[in-house]
């Protein structure tokens, strides 16, 4: 599971499907600037901004302990304990099938610790969990590739499962059972939420972990702690239902942040009027405008309210409806863009390729022991099932609540128009008797005063 916090200055996040949150939703939520240094683990992690509103990570939940909790809230999205073991698996062995085309694990290894100081972004090899799961699958990539070649007549095992190619790859069943997979990988997620992992931030945890896979029942008092965070975090999505739990970040997450950005906008705006109107309010009678140029950028730079033009904008215009629609082309072009780089790694270990298809040909037994080694996830996933749930509910008496509040608005409306009409039909009658008398006065006087003003023009002196 991946770490993401989105440090909203209230609202923060955590996720599993954490690459297409991020650049899907997060960059069309937050600017640039908003964004806080990269921290990938808790030996990179970056507090020089201590101002920004989104953080993004891949520790676990111990990194809360380096950020404020008055204002840092938590969202996480849970995958299937079995998926997410799958995931794991073909992850680590597409991103290490990429080095297969070194001759020998040498020279991979040394490339690519050439390369990485040199690059101002960060490598998978830098990112919990990879930096142990990929070197690992790598080296083991490399061993079975050579043996290949020692033995090139000999004819490679028939299998059409390829979670199980022996001669390709290390196969699923072996994968699982491997004390690197007890480390990291298994229930992996509740550890995680706990924020228990090998990568924690908390002194104690490798003990904890020890503790808890040499008694399992221990294990039970690590659940409730995950459960417990669960409970207090902003939002819960599960992968498995990607379309509504997008949908659902959208309208919990994305409307909040939306709406704190409006604030934040007019608040930015109100206090740059009012320093232009005390600007021009008092000027400075012994400078020119050259010297009001200049002490007004001095000024800025000595942190007082800057230009519009100098602070990035928040993302202008956006709403949830527009959010929803650059979600989906977003991850429509991510997904193919995944898709074809997966489609290059794996042509290396041909025929192994992995897909949704091939996992029905993993045998059932394999797929009860993952169960088994991921019991607290199991019931980690089930508890995250029930929050998921609750907020369908919530949303839904909500989008009700707010239909029936616009109807009776609606209804109002129409009686108050109805009672003026009323009002205006009733009165048109009266107005129309006492229009004409009004007109008829104003005839009789003007008649009046013609007629006398001919009688006095005929009097002679």
């Amino acid at each position: 599971m991946d770490l993401q916090i989105c440090h909203v200055t209230g609202s923060s996040f955590i996720g599993t499907g954490g690459r297409t949150y991020f650049h899907c939703f997060l960059r069309k939520l937050y600017t640039s600037a908003q964004e806080c240094p990269r921290s990938y683990d808790k030996l990179r992690f970056d507090p020089s901004k201590p101002n920004c509103r989104l953080m993004v990570t891949h520790d676990d939940y111990s990194l809360m302990s380096k950020l404020p909790k008055d204002r840092t809230s938590v969202v996480t999205i849970l995958r299937s304990p079995i998926d997410r073991v799958f995931s794991t698996y073909e992850f680590s062995v597409e991103v290490a099938a990429r080095f297969l085309v070194h001759p020998n694990l040498t020279s991979a290894t040394q490339m690519s610790g050439r390369l990485r100081p040199k690059t101002r972004g960060v490598s998978t090899l830098d990112i919990w969990p990879w930096k142990y799961l990929v070197p690992w699958m790598r080296e083991d990539l490399f061993i079975r590739r050579d043996a290949r070649k020692l033995v090139k007549h000999r004819e490679l095992s028939e299998t059409h499962d390829p979670y199980n190619m022996e001669d390709m790859v290390m196969p699923l069943h072996k994968f699982i059972n491997d004390p690197v997979a007890h480390e990291i990988i298994h229930n992996g997620a509740t550890f995680q939420v706990a924020g228990l992992t090998n990568n924690s931030c908390l002194v104690e945890s490798h003990e904890v972990r020890h503790c808890v896979r040499k008694h399992p029942v221990l294990g039970h008092f690590v659940l409730e702690v995950a459960k417990s965070r669960l409970d207090h975090m902003l939002y819960i999505g599960l992968t498995e239902d990607h379309k509504k739990s997008a949908t659902m970040f959208a309208k919990m997450v994305g409307a909040q942040v939306l709406s704190q950005s409006e604030a934040l906008n007019s608040n930015m705006e109100s206090e740059v009027s009012n320093t232009t109107e005390l600007s021009s309010a008092f000027p400075d009678p012994d400078t020119d405008g050259s010297n009001q140029v200049q002490h007004s950028t001095n000024s800025q730079q000595a942190g007082k309210v800057p230009s519009p033009s100098d602070v990035e904008p928040a993302k202008e215009n956006m709403t949830v409806g527009k959010l929803m629609e650059a979600y989906e082309a977003c991850t429509s072009t991510l997904r193919k863009s995944q898709a074809n780089r997966r489609t290059m790694s794996l042509k290396r270990i041909a025929p192994a390729n992995f897909s949704k298809e091939a996992r029905l040909l993993v045998p059932g037994t394999v797929l009860q022991q993952i169960l088994s080694l991921n019991s607290l996830d199991v019931e980690l996933y089930k508890h995250a099932q029930e929050i998921f749930m609750q907020q369908q509910k919530h949303l839904t008496q909500n989008a009700q609540d707010n239909f029936m509040q616009h109807q009776g608005q609606l209804m109002a409306e129409g009686e108050q128009q109805k009672n003026m009409h009323g009002i205006l039909y009733g009165c048109s009658p009266w107005k129309i008797v006492l229009l004409a008398v009004a007109v008829l006065l104003v005839l009789v006087l003007v008649l009046l005063v013609v007629s006398t003003g001919r009688r006095t023009s005929k009097l002679k002196v």
